[in-house]
């Protein structure tokens, strides 16, 4: 074991974070690239682009539960996250390189469409992510003791992460975004490698409930969909929104929308009006609490894909001057502010504040920034430097929305499940991304306005501050 691990330094919380900033810097040139490759280059329209986003969430869904449950129990390459993390960079790579092929691919197909061809890209690159994504992030708990370390590795991770997602973003605006798909593959492939050499996982991970073999061997279905409760109302929405698509099936009313939301609304509500005081047990760990963190950071998501997803129609109307590939280097500025933001403030701001006055507050105060921000950005904004400027105030949220939740929800669960946790944690992100990528992609192509693109990115945002400030703050020990 290197020195810089054993004394938990700096330099070993940059390394560990290294490979989840593979992942996050391959999505960053999928968030980048996508639309706008789909919209200017093969002429796809704005359902047609949210249906080809849905195959991330899907591969979300069997990719980070499937591949974090199985991490949780195996053990070869000397390691237990490290096999998931070397199998799903090399794919990333590839998969990478497979996006300004689209046309290419799917003339030597014989003519396939260039929708079908889309899909399918966008769900290899989502699934390698989501094979590496959750074993990046739950390494980092099997190396760092809860508590305030704990919260430094994560607040590290997306300082390292965000950091070079602004680099993503800079060169997608500075040269193009084909010379951010390049690069991107390259630095994909050589974090996603060279780290796993040097940090060292523990062979056991220990167990502190009451029956540790129960917990540590067996796969509980019943449980695990107690334990996503919150999520029902999303999960409903996208199994019937999935079947309308599959099936061609038109409808002209908001009937199933309308429910799912009532549903969604009902389960979230109910599960964080709940009192956590007689639920955890002598650990401290409680299924309540984690499903109270599900139910709170699922409305993040909604505002933040529909954000990054959507943003290009919503600045198609408002800057009607703008060429495609000005409009490609707006977004691209927009995105390489907000995570400029989110690179800094993790680990110097967010960090030492949610230590003194709490995660939990401080989170939902960054959430506030940020919904404040989109509702100014939807009724004002009108040119790219009123455009930075808010994506800058809109970079607070973000940066806490992808640090301070994996350190709130890690101390919440077993040690010994933390891959399956881990992936069933994400499905507070995927599930409310497929909602937006079958649901609210349907909404937004009707309406006139797109402002109201930013008008639902910063309603979702106030609801889910509101709710974690339900969610009850875990004692230091």
């Amino acid at each position: 074991m290197l020195k810089i691990q054993q004394s938990l330094s700096r330099r070993f919380y940059m390394l560990l974070s290294l490979p989840s900033t593979a992942m996050g810097f391959a999505l960053s040139v999928q968030i980048s690239a996508l639309s706008w490759l789909l919209s200017t280059q093969y002429g796809l329209d704005i359902h047609e682009i949210g249906i080809v986003w849905a195959a991330g969430p899907i591969a979300g869904i069997l990719g980070q539960v499937i591949v974090g449950f199985i991490s949780d129990k195996v053990w070869f390459w000397n390691g237990r996250r490290r096999p998931f993390i070397l199998i799903g960079g090399v794919l990333a790579s590839l998969s990478l390189l497979a996006l300004p092929n689209i046309g290419i691919i799917s003339e030597s197909l014989g003519g396939i469409g260039i929708l079908a061809v889309a899909i399918a890209i966008a769900l290899s690159l989502d699934l390698s992510i989501n094979v590496s994504f959750n074993p990046t992030r739950s390494i980092i708990a099997d190396v760092t003791p809860e508590g305030e370390a704990r919260t430094k590795g994560y607040t590290w991770m997306q300082t390292v992460s965000g950091t070079f997602g602004v680099l993503a973003y800079v060169i997608g605006g500075y040269w193009n975004n084909f010379v951010l798909i390049y690069f991107g593959a390259a630095l994909v492939l050589l974090f996603s490698i060279l780290p796993t050499f040097f940090v060292i996982e523990p062979k056991e991970l220990p167990s502190s409930g009451e029956n540790q073999e129960t917990d540590k061997h067996n796969f509980n279905i019943v449980q695990v969909l107690k334990d996503i409760k919150p999520l029902w109302g999303f999960l409903a929405y996208s199994l019937y929104a999935s079947v309308l698509h599959l099936s061609n099936i038109e409808v002209s009313h908001y009937w199933g929308e309308t429910l799912a939301l009532l549903v969604t609304l009902f389960f979230v509500f109910e599960t964080l009006f709940k009192s956590e005081d007689n639920e955890s047990n002598k650990s401290g760990k409680s299924h309540l609490g984690f499903q109270k963190v599900l139910a709170a950071h699922s409305f993040s998501w909604i505002g933040i894909q529909t954000m990054f997803v959507f943003t290009y129609a919503f600045l198609q109307e408002k800057m009607t001057l703008l060429s495609d590939d000005e409009l490609g280097q707006t977004i691209s500025y927009s995105f390489a502010i907000l995570n400029g933001i989110a690179a800094l403030l993790p680990a110097l701001a967010l960090g030492p504040l949610a230590n003194k006055f709490g995660r939990i507050k401080v989170h939902a105060a960054a959430l506030l920034v940020t919904a404040f921000a989109y509702l100014y950005i939807a009724l004002f904004t009108t040119s790219p430097i009123s455009m930075y400027i808010m994506m800058a105030f809109a970079g607070v949220g973000w940066a806490a929305i992808v640090s301070l939740p994996f350190a709130i929800m890690s101390e919440r669960v077993e040690n010994s499940k933390m891959g399956l946790y881990m992936g069933l944690f994400n499905l507070s992100v995927v599930l409310p991304q497929l909602v937006v990528s079958l649901g609210i992609s349907l909404f937004l192509n009707k309406v006139d306005d797109k402002s109201m693109v930013f008008i639902v990115c910063a309603a979702s945002l106030l609801i889910s501050a509101v709710s974690w400030l339900m969610v009850k703050e875990k004692q230091a020990d």
